[in-house]
């Protein structure tokens, strides 16, 4: 089983504008910028831990994730994604080794 997942985690008082500011990007990938994307991406709140974050950022593989890492429009979305934190986000680069659906 081929892909890779990269979970980002992060905390922050303003989740509404890191939520506006994800959308904003996705858009403008989806306006046709030409490179590598994401195949699936999905955001979730700890409910254990408020105010604590997780994306999940699934690619075809490692090197289409390291190829969208280096755009400049992802360097540009996680600057102010950063800034927008309370604190470094965290980042966890996973290989797939298993998915099931139900």
């Amino acid at each position: 089983m081929a892909g890779f997942v990269q979970i980002i985690e992060y905390k922050t008082s303003r989740p509404e504008e890191v939520g506006e500011l994800t959308e904003q990007y996705r858009k403008s990938r989806a306006a046709g910028t030409k490179g590598p994307t994401p195949t699936q991406a999905i955001t979730g709140a700890d409910r254990d831990r408020p105010g604590h974050y997780f994306a999940i950022v699934e690619f075809e593989s490692y090197d289409a994730a390291m190829k969208n890492s280096a755009r400049p429009d992802t360097s540009e979305f996680a600057a102010k994604m950063t800034k927008l934190c309370d604190g470094r986000p965290t980042f966890h680069n996973l290989d797939i080794t298993q998915s099931m659906k139900y």
